[in-house]
Parts: structure tokens; sequence; C-alpha cells
């Protein structure tokens, strides 16, 4: 099928009425709907609009990704017309920047290779829930799920379940916060009567009394513990590789972070619904009282409900938030973002890279890498 044609009057057009329409060579594309979402922040992508930003797309700074350049393929427009005489702008600094007159669609003048994504050629029907399909791609499940897109996934053919499978980022604080201060509370009301001991079934002369104002250090326990368990879950659990053959693993594993990596930036699945995550929230709950006396094990428990609860908002944050330039969250959501496009088998760190860096896992900080 033949390309749309775009007329420079139309782009001029287009961008003055704020959109952001970009050149790569000939080829015209729409980002407006991702430059909120760009790791580098909106400034470059609005600054840049009507321009041609092949050298941008190669580097340096930055040499972004095959997926990268993937990604960008789904807010094709056309081909950019030449100008007639007639309709050259008087304003030499409205005009956009130089392009190529390449026609091939598939690969630009400087020899960049772009995928594309159709829905209609997919190895999936995306008009059908993907969970019960993705088990047969088998050996091609793993390229295939590491290729973003830039559309919303349904898991499940009832939508009860369905809606059961997504969340708001609201819900995860509305839900889980008033449980954080109601067991700080309750901890800090136990510990306060000053008759909780460690040690106490071992022995009453040796065991060890625990004040109220310990709350404070075994609640940062839990923190710390959660970091951990946040990082773990992450590497050896959603970035597990199930077996080809295993249609029942490559699942699970769609179903638990997966489908994430397809669709990054669908926004009803960047937390955890408060349902499935009381499967592993209510067990610990249970485990940390029978392990430790009560008020001590809810303290540390409470840290570390606190901090997935500050994971979950961080890592929405990550994906939809505009941090200031050259802050630690705009660093952290460049980070994530390579994690996402590049580096899938590094960078586990959400909140922060504090266990990838003695495991080995941090992504490099290479500024001619590709981003």
């Amino acid at each position: 099928m033949a390309s749309r044609r775009v007329s420079p009057v139309e782009l001029r057009r287009e961008c003055s009425a704020g959109k952001c329409w970009v050149l790569v060579g000939n080829k015209v594309y729409d980002v407006t709907a991702f430059v909120n979402l760009h790791p580098g922040g909106e400034r470059l992508l609005q600054d840049r609009a009507g321009k041609d930003i092949q050298a941008d797309l190669n580097g340096p700074p930055h040499r972004h990704s095959e997926n990268a350049l993937r990604w960008l393929e789904q807010y094709y427009v056309g081909d950019l017309q030449a100008e007639s005489p007639e309709h050259k702008p008087q304003n030499l600094k409205e005009k956009p920047q130089q392009y190529s007159s390449a026609t091939d669609h598939k690969e630009d003048s400087t020899g960049i290779q772009f995928k594309t994504f159709s829905p209609e050629t997919d190895l999936v029907d995306w008009e059908k829930p993907l969970l019960w399909q993705v088990g047969h791609l088998r050996e091609k499940y793993d390229e295939w799920v590491h290729q973003p897109v830039n559309r919303p996934i349904r898991l499940f053919h009832s939508d009860f379940v369905e809606s059961c499978s997504k969340t708001a980022w609201y819900i995860v604080l509305s839900v889980w916060v008033p449980v954080v201060l109601y067991l700080s509370w309750y901890c800090l009301t136990e510990l306060a009567q000053g008759n909780t001991r460690l040690f106490s079934s071992f022995t009453k002369d040796y065991s060890v009394p625990v004040p109220v104002f310990f709350f404070f250090p075994l609640f940062l326990i839990g923190v710390l513990v959660w970091t951990l368990m946040e990082y773990g879950i992450h590497r050896f659990v959603f970035h597990m590789n199930p077996p080809a053959s295993n249609y029942y693993l490559i699942t699970l594993h769609f179903m638990l972070h997966g489908q994430h990596h397809k669709a990054p930036f669908d926004s009803s699945r960047l937390v955890f619904p408060p349902v499935p995550a009381s499967f592993v929230i209510i067990p610990l709950y249970i485990l940390v009282q029978l392990i430790f006396p009560v008020p001590v094990g809810l303290s540390v428990f409470v840290g570390g409900l606190f901090g997935y609860v500050a994971y979950d908002m961080t890592h929405y944050y990550l994906h939809y938030g505009s941090p200031n330039k050259g802050s630690y969250l705009a660093w952290l959501k460049s980070y994530h973002v390579r994690h996402h496009f590049e580096h899938q088998k590094s960078g586990f760190g959400i909140t922060s890279t504090l266990w990838d860096r003695p495991f080995n896992t941090l992504i490099p900080e290479d500024k001619d890498k590709d981003s």
C-alpha cells in the first residue's frame, strides 16, 4: 500500500497547532502522544517539532536502540512531499531542517533499519485476549515480548477477571496506606506497654526487652528487606526465561511481567492490583508473626509494606512522571527506560540501584551506548 504524502504546509500547520510532528529523513512522525513520556524530558521533543531528528537518533550523546526506533514507527504518518516554490515559507526560521528523498519506509537514507508493528500481521491476534495466545509463540516468545508497543493489553475473556488484573495508581494508596498507618499505630501502642521481649520463648533470664523507639529501626529494616525482595522478584521471577516448550510457564511469565514489557505505557498495568498483591502480602503478614514477637514482626512487616507502596508509586512515576532535568528521579527514569528498551537483562532495581551494584547488574553509564 502506498504511503500517505504529507505536504510541508501540512507539517508546519500541525506544528503551529501544538502537535509535535518530526522528521526522520523524509518520513513524518506524530510523536505528540509520546512527548510527556519521553525519558529525556518534554522539552527535547518539543524543541524538535517540525525538524529532522536523524542526528539525534544516531547520537551522540545517545544512540537510540533498535526497540526505540521500532517504537517510533508506531507514530508514522507518511512521507514528506517536496515543497513547491509557491508554498515555501518566506521566514526561513519556519522551514524545517533539510530532509532526504529516500522513499523506502523500511530503511532510511542512513541505513537505520525499522521493524514496523502492525496488529494485523503480528504474531498474536490483538482483538482477542493475549494471555491464552502467548504460550503458543514458543521460541518466538522472548523476542516478541521484548519488542514494546504503545497500545493497551487485554488478558482475559471475562470482564470481571480483566478488571481485577489492572488498577489505577491511587487505588494502591487508598488500600495500603491505611493498613500501614493502622499497623504502625498498633506496633507503637504494643511496644509502649513494655511487655515485648526477644528470645523469651528460649529463656526468661536472658530475654531482651524491646522499647518503643525500636519501632523505627525495625521499620527501616523492613524497608531494606523490601528493596532486596524488589530486586530478587524482578530479576528471578519477573525475568525468568521460561522454556520455549512450556506453554504454562510462558503464560505465567506474561501474566506476571511480560505484559508490562510488551506494553510499558499501559497506565492500568503499571501498579499491582490489590487482589493479586494480597496473595503475597497476607502470607508474609502471618509468617512474621510466627517467627517474631507480634509487635516486632509487624514493625518489620509494615516497613516492608511501606517499601512496596513506595516501589509501586515510584514505578508509575518513572513511566508517566516528568521529573526535573538533572534530578535523581530524572536519572532513575532514564535508567528504567533503558531497562525496557535495551538492557532487559540488567537494571532490576526500580526505586534505586542499591542491589544492582553488588550483584553486577548495573546498566553501564555510557553516553554513546543505545538509549
